[in-house]
């Protein structure tokens, strides 16, 4: 009012008004800026949770008699929409609120709703499209129809950008009886619905909102995602369509198994949901514990928040964006409210002390650091504690509705705050809008191809009185493991949860994580009542007696690893293959090791330079093998099976994946073969002087003429895998293929199936075992990650002719018989890549990312 009135926003350093098109263009940014004094309506409904009644009616009276929509100006669909109509929405519902309280806003007759109508007509031209997914920015005067460079002619939008509508959208809708408000929303959320990645159940950031095709593919709940979900869950709350439930309980347990990896948020790959996308996470996500509360998931909500404070702790403001060991990654902080708005909710849930002394911390830096004579200034660097001359409207339209909320006792409201939902904004609607002009016809899409776990609806509003049974402990008892969490962690980049938390207390295994030959895995079960049985073909088999856990808490980590378990295997079961990570086509001489296992320095390392080393399975792990190998002077390696009778006819192949330590050092190849595959090369090599194989994808077998007499060759034809997509790769006069940061994998696959007396059982394999069981009708496999291995070579495949064979066995792409010399461009490296563009435009998408 004093210094920045009509603009829209304070400039708090310079003590000024931000005008667009005044000031240095700041990108993006300015595109919530439309000359419409954004603050002011932004912070209508604030003023009246803050008991400012008087300053309320004057503020509306300023909104009706001053505010322009119909300005020659391009603002963002997402920003007008949460800021703009919501605020107007916002003012209308807790005007007529006080109306019919009858003190105040007596002369009040729906002005701001007849306001947000009219802006609702001006954002729907944005929807002009035939997927039903807007523009991502609207001319208020013309729509999208003028000349703007930056109307109509864009192709892609974030996923939270058009799924963030359907609140303010339908409210109007149930405001006015107008129903094309809601319709359009609702159009927008279907389409995202329908293009979900179907086997993850997870969404992209952008997405083209012409085609429907993802633009980038990783998957998270923040930036560019976050009130997407937010509004599905909300959208149930407030509209009562049992759909929106559904899908955000299919999306949240997709989260949950593939994001949340405790008490860390991490992004994924929508098609590769086991491959984390990124190795920092953005404050936009500091919203989730929230929802989760609001869901009725405490516990990960404690863990989460408790991590996001020790974070504000050592840096006064949460980072923009930070890195798993608590590094910067980005210092800004423009205020954001998220963080203080789970407070609030975890507050309101638990009724813990702790929650008030952290809102306290977060009043205390924010006088301490960010105040200054004109208000609020958004820090530059939070490590240097610089500012930046900017103060957004969210500030004052979330961060202290969501602080006075902590605070404020029952009496200190003039409303009950539990009549309404909050919007992304904080802006307030009336739940009784569930039951008014219901004119939107509740066509449920959502089960029609859709199992949903029952387990989803556990919880769906959160009742503390079965949260917390008598034990007002139980947050504390959460929050205690992570105390030191940012302090403690390592100062290097992690690639496991458990390495960042330091030495302290760990939060529960994940079953992604466990491995069967972690001396400290195997306390943890036996602390969750979870027992291994070794059987006979080399699985292992786990059972979980609750009773046998070391207390209740513990058994009930024991349960959900089991479960976890379970989902893992039948989720493994129904995906592709991982993607490409690292290229190596390699062909050379075989020769076997001395120790045969691998699993110390090599005795005949002359017998192996410049070879590809033979070697049998177990006692260690691969990475360990592939090291000594290496350090040997070998230029790849074939590791045989010891499960006698082993096959791949039999077996369904599988493939590599880390256990998580750093494999960067190692850059040969690393095959398995089944234990008959592997003979035929044993046996070929007692046979002959020397056997030469080729390490390659889809290879032409062929024989050698070699010192006059013909060497059998054998074809490895194996699916190549790559970890780092953005690097170079190149071919030499060897035929072979490097890359500099190959790193490779090797899964464990077994089965896993119910026990029926009470327990749950899941058959794992041994550590270094890669022989999976061939499963029958009522057990399905599951992946187990025990060990790493660099290089390119995945999975088995047998010898395209074996020798001695009268009939040469069938492999896809081979001719069988044939004679003469190698083909060297009969495998070009242009179609072993064509598969993998797609994973690597999003890999490079992913470097160019920002918030």
């Amino acid at each position: 009012q004093e210094h920045a009135y009509p603009a829209d926003e304070l400039m708090p350093l310079t003590c000024r008004g931000r005008v667009r098109g005044q000031e240095p263009s700041r990108g993006d940014v300015d595109d919530a800026l439309g000359k419409f004094s954004l603050t002011l309506i932004d912070t209508l409904d604030t003023l009246v949770v803050l008991n400012k009644t008087k300053e309320f009616e004057e503020a509306v009276k300023k909104v009706i008699k001053d505010v322009n929509l119909d300005n020659d100006i391009v603002v963002s669909v997402f920003e007008t929409n949460i800021r703009v109509l919501g605020g107007l929405l916002g003012g209308h519902s807790v005007a007529i609120m006080l109306k019919e309280k009858g003190e105040y806003m007596q002369w009040y007759n729906g002005e701001l709703l007849h306001m947000a109508k009219d802006l609702g007509y001006k954002l729907l031209p944005a929807f002009n499209t035939t997927s039903g997914l807007p523009y991502p920015r609207v001319n208020l005067k013309f729509g999208v129809r003028h000349p703007e460079a930056r109307t109509g002619t864009e192709t892609d939008t974030c996923t939270a950008c058009a799924g963030t509508l359907i609140l303010e959208f339908a409210a109007l809708s149930r405001f006015t009886g107008t129903s094309i408000f809601e319709e359009y929303a609702r159009k927008a959320l279907d389409f995202i619905w329908e293009k979900r990645q179907r086997s993850s159940n997870l969404v992209g950031v952008t997405i083209n909102i012409h085609t429907g095709d993802w633009v980038r593919k990783d998957s998270g709940v923040g930036a560019g995602i976050d009130s997407y979900y937010e509004y599905l869950l909300k959208a149930y709350v407030l509209l009562g369509d049992d759909s929106f439930l559904e899908r955000f309980n299919t999306h949240y347990d997709a989260i949950m198994r593939y994001i949340s990896q405790p008490p860390l948020l991490l992004d994924v790959h929508i098609h590769k949901p086991m491959l984390n996308a990124r190795t920092w996470m953005d404050s936009l996500l500091a919203f989730f514990p929230g929802l989760q509360v609001l869901k009725g998931d405490i516990r990960p909500a404690i863990e989460t928040h408790e991590m996001l404070y020790q974070v504000i702790k050592k840096h006064n403001f949460l980072p923009e964006a930070f890195t798993t060991d608590f590094r910067v990654h980005w210092a800004q902080h423009p205020l954001r409210p998220e963080f203080a708005e789970s407070t609030y909710f975890l507050y309101k849930a638990t009724g813990d002390p702790y929650y008030l002394e952290v809102g306290k911390t977060l009043i205390e830096n924010l006088n301490k650091y960010a105040r200054v004579p004109c208000g609020f200034a958004a820090m530059k660097d939070v490590r240097t504690g610089s500012h930046e001359d900017r103060m957004d409207s969210f500030f004052l339209a979330e961060m202290f509705k969501y602080l006075y909320l902590l605070f404020a006792d029952k009496e200190d409201m003039i409303f009950d705050i539990e009549d309404y939902i909050f919007t992304t904004e904080a802006h307030l609607l009336p739940l009784w809008l569930s039951t008014t002009n219901q004119t939107i016809s509740k066509k449920n899409t959502t089960t029609e191809y859709t199992e949903l776990d029952d387990s989803n609806f556990d919880w769906t509003c959160p009742n503390t009185q079965i949260l917390f049974p008598n034990d007002p402990m139980f947050a504390q008892s959460i929050r205690e493991p992570l105390k030191n969490v940012v302090d403690k962690s390592c100062p290097r980049g992690v690639s496991r949860v458990e390495e960042s938390l330091g030495s302290g207390p760990k939060p529960p295994l994940r079953a992604r994580d466990f491995m069967a030959s972690n001396p400290e895995h195997l306390e943890i079960l036996k602390k969750m009542g979870v027992s291994l049985i070794h059987l006979k073909d080399g699985r292992v088999q786990l059972v979980q007696h609750a009773v046998q856990a070391a207390s209740s808490l513990d058994a009930e980590d024991g349960l959900r690893f089991m479960q976890e378990m379970i989902e893992l295997s039948s989720q493994q079961q129904k995906e592709q293959q991982l993607p490409p990570r690292a290229v190596q086509i390699t062909r050379g001489f075989v020769a076997t090791i001395k120790p045969y296992n691998g699993c110390s320095e090599i005795t005949n390392p002359e017998a192996v330079k410049e070879k590809i080393a033979l070697m049998q399975r177990g006692q260690c792990m691969f990475a360990e093998k592939a090291r000594n190998i290496q350090k040997a002077g070998a230029i790849g390696g074939i590791v045989i099976d010891d499960n006698e009778g082993s096959s791949s006819d039999t077996a369904p192949l599988f493939q590599m994946a880390g256990d998580g330590k750093n494999t960067d050092d190692i850059t040969i190849p690393m095959l398995f073969l089944f234990n008959k595959e592997g003979n035929i090369i044993l046996d070929a090599i007692r046979e002959y002087e020397a056997v030469e194989v080729l390490l390659s994808d889809k290879a032409k077998d062929r024989a050698t003429i070699f010192k006059g007499k013909t060497i059998p060759n054998y074809i490895i034809d194996s699916n190549l895998e790559m970890e780092n997509m953005d690097q170079k790769l190149s071919e030499n006069d060897s035929h072979k293929q490097n890359s500099e940061d190959a790193a490779s994998a090797s899964q464990d696959v077994g089965a896993v199936s119910e026990e029926p007396e009470g327990g749950e059982s899941s058959d794992v394999p041994d550590p270094d075992s890669l022989s999976p069981a061939h499963t029958d009708s009522d057990s399905v496999p599951v992946s187990h990650q025990d060990s790493s291995v660099p290089g390119g070579a995945e999975a088995s495949a047998e010898p395209a002719c074996a020798p001695g064979d009268s009939q040469p066995q069938e492999q896809a792409d081979t001719q069988p018989g044939s004679t003469g010399h190698w083909d060297h461009k009969a495998q070009p490296m242009e179609s072993i890549l064509a598969d993998w563009n797609e994973d690597i435009e999003a890999f490079e998408m992913m470097e160019k990312d920002e918030l």
